[in-house]
């Protein structure tokens, strides 16, 4: 079996049928070893039409044409159509093949064979189909059994790694799962000779040398390997879970087909084992989601939250605690990459060298956590590494969809445990009032509490009413007429009435600005110097995010 699936041009001449035309090679004896995918007998003058390539061409010559011209035509029309060879049965039209026919065989290095006795075509085709559907078969045994092989690793109690050895084993070289992202997942290689340099077969250092880098990458599987994907389930971002990458030495065999198809079959397998350990891994965070949402809601008291968070992996030195929330936009996904979601915002923390407990509670799009500081001193720094680890958690887990808010982190004050839980049950509820506030990397629990008291009176009508009294008659001219009035108000009360930077803020001259805020204060009925009014102002213009 050749590594197309076929047979060589050399193998067909051994069969009983060929065999017993006394063949005999005219021209392109070097190519014998091309692969015969299938075999075609015919006599019409355009059969190289009919043709796919990789065909053993019979014929009795009746198709080859009287003149040398068309014979050379012939030949190369085959030649184009890339057939595995010509075989000529001579007889009542050729005792011997034309010159023209030869030499243009040879000059192309098509294999021709001419035939001294009369053969039956269809025993040919029938004897050469069934060594190929033979091969074919035994190369799905073939791979058939490695499958069963790594099925058996897996029932044993093996895990990928184990995996990989067995198909490294049989491959002859290093075998690796990748992430979809390009990053290594594991690595094997097959068990080295005795006497062999065992460093030089590292397969960690084999697959540096050649994915490491991100070009690398990008530039496809190595010369003589195979890559296959492992389907993750899902669509878009899931729909590839991880890649599995085989590297066949060059020597002493060429890529086989039967390599591609243990993998295919072992990447079904390794599909199904990394959907359960990623469901595994999600039932795992979202039960420390629950811990957490349960220390928040006074649920656990103080005193057995140390105890239960031990059983849960985290063990904090003796310093305070550190809590932060981080929700995505309303209404995520629940059945999106969580479990993908926590191990990427784990490992993005691993750098930041302090004890983290982190949980998720998809159905409300919230990632709770705790952190066990050294010092109060270090909340700051900390919760800077913490915030950047989270968005690059988030985005490496393909949670970042396109035209939604960005993810608002919030933290809380650090303490003991009983701080901790009700800054758990602060910062979650202040990310959800943070929603539609001005992006920035984290916000304090503690700075947003005029914004957490409007979203707690988002569902009071008298809320939407407040606002519509104090600002209504500004929205209404701003669907109306150009140009929206709300922003000049907007900037006027952040830069606390200064009218030279709330100019420079907008771009606008000092006449320009004067005209607007007196437009303002008319369509308001409201003096804008006034200190109470500057209140109002202010709060009705935050209580607008939560109100329709």
């Amino acid at each position: 079996m050749t590594d197309d699936g076929g047979i060589t041009v050399r193998r067909a001449l051994e069969l009983p049928g060929l065999r017993g035309g006394l063949p005999e090679v005219v021209a392109g004896d070097g190519n014998l070893g091309r692969t015969v995918r299938w075999v075609h007998a015919g006599e019409v003058p355009n059969i190289a039409s009919l043709l796919k390539g990789g065909e053993l061409l019979l014929t009795t010559g009746l198709n080859l044409g009287t003149r040398p011209a068309e014979q050379r035509a012939f030949v190369r029309r085959l030649v184009e159509r890339s057939i595995a060879a010509l075989v000529v049965e001579l007889g009542p039209r050729f005792e011997q093949l034309p010159p023209a026919l030869v030499e243009t065989a040879r000059a192309a290095g098509l294999p021709l064979v001419q035939l001294h006795r009369e053969v039956a075509f269809v025993s040919v085709t029938e004897e050469v189909h069934t060594e190929i559907v033979n091969g074919h078969y035994a190369m799905a045994r073939q791979a058939d059994e490695v499958h069963h092989r790594c099925t058996r690793a897996l029932l044993g109690g093996g895990g990928v790694p184990q995996v990989l050895r067995v198909l490294a084993g049989f491959c002859g070289g290093p075998a690796f799962l990748e992430a979809a992202d390009g990053r290594l997942l594991y690595a094997a290689a097959p068990e080295a000779a005795p006497g062999a340099d065992r460093a030089a077969a590292d397969p960690l250092e084999v697959w540096e040398g050649l994915r490491g880098g991100r070009a690398a990458r990008l530039a496809g599987p190595p010369a003589g390997s195979v890559l296959v994907d492992v389907a993750g389930g899902g669509q878009g971002t899931g729909a590839v879970r991880a890649r599995l990458l085989l590297l066949l030495p060059a020597v002493p065999a060429p890529l086989g087909q039967v390599h591609r198809l243990a993998a295919e079959r072992t990447a079904g397998t390794l599909a199904v084992v990394l959907m359960q350990a990623r469901q595994e891994e999600e039932l795992a965070a979202r039960g420390r989601g629950d811990f957490l949402t349960d220390l928040a809601e006074g649920r656990i008291a103080p005193q057995d939250a140390p105890g239960r968070a031990r059983v849960l992996g985290f063990r904090p030195g003796s310093g305070p605690l550190l809590p932060a929330v981080m929700r995505l936009a309303p209404e995520p996904d629940p059945s999106g990459n969580w479990a993908v979601l926590a191990r990427a915002v784990l490992e993005e923390l691993a750098s930041v060298g302090v004890p983290v407990l982190l949980g998720v509670r998809p159905v409300e799009g919230r990632v709770p956590l705790l952190l066990g500081l050294r010092a109060e001193q270090e909340r700051t720094a900390v919760a800077d590494r913490v915030a950047a680890a989270l968005r690059a958690g988030v985005e490496r887990a393909g949670l970042d969809r396109a035209g939604a808010h960005p993810p608002v982190v919030v933290v809380g004050m650090a303490g003991g445990w009983a701080a901790a839980s009700a800054g758990l049950r602060h910062a979650g509820e202040t990310a959800a009032a943070a929603h539609g506030l001005t992006d920035r990397p984290w916000y304090d629990a503690r700075g947003l509490d005029i914004d957490l008291l409007l979203w707690r009176l988002r569902e009071h009508p008298d809320l939407a009413a407040f606002v519509e009294r104090t600002i209504g008659p500004l929205r209404a001219h701003d669907l109306a007429s150009r140009p929206a009035l709300t922003p000049t108000l907007e900037a006027y009360l952040a830069h606390a009435g200064r009218k030279a930077e709330t100019a420079r803020e907008l771009h606008l001259n000092r006449q320009t600005l004067y005209n607007r805020l007196a437009r303002i204060a008319e369509l308001l009925g409201r003096d804008l110097d006034d200190p109470q009014t500057v209140l109002t102002l202010s709060l009705a213009l935050q209580a607008r995010r939560h109100t329709p």
